[in-house]
């Protein structure tokens, strides 16, 4: 990988980064702001539910931001945009759709497969 490659997807996953914590800043405002005393219980309920679908989504957003900082960290180290399992490069356009990829394409695939086989028995 060049290092105007490198660059770029630096630049690309802090961007992603920045843009869920700007998301999640907005939604704790939003939840200061918001009252969950709906005086309806069918409007209360539905509000309830609606943030415990926001409050999830910020959670998995959560974990997505600790794989951001290791694919970061993997580039920092000249270890991004390599297979963890077969030390092959991954390709730019699977790093491109998925930029915290840790796996070449095949390699993802057969630990799915391999993954669905165990949680069959």
């Amino acid at each position: 990988m060049s290092s105007k490659h490198r660059a770029y997807f630096l630049r690309k996953l802090k961007a992603w980064k920045d843009a869920i914590i700007e998301e999640s800043r907005a939604t704790m405002a939003q939840l200061q702001v918001d009252s969950l005393r709906e005086p309806d219980l069918a409007d209360r309920a539905s509000s309830e539910t609606d943030w415990s679908i926001e409050l999830r989504t910020r959670d998995r957003q959560r974990k997505l931001i600790a794989k951001i900082d290791c694919a970061i960290r993997r580039l920092y180290e000249g270890e991004y945009g390599y297979c963890e399992v077969t030390g092959e490069p991954i390709s730019l356009a699977r790093l491109e759709a998925r930029p915290i990829a840790t796996m070449t394409l095949e390699a993802q695939e057969r630990h799915e497969r391999i993954e669905k086989v165990s949680r069959d028995d």
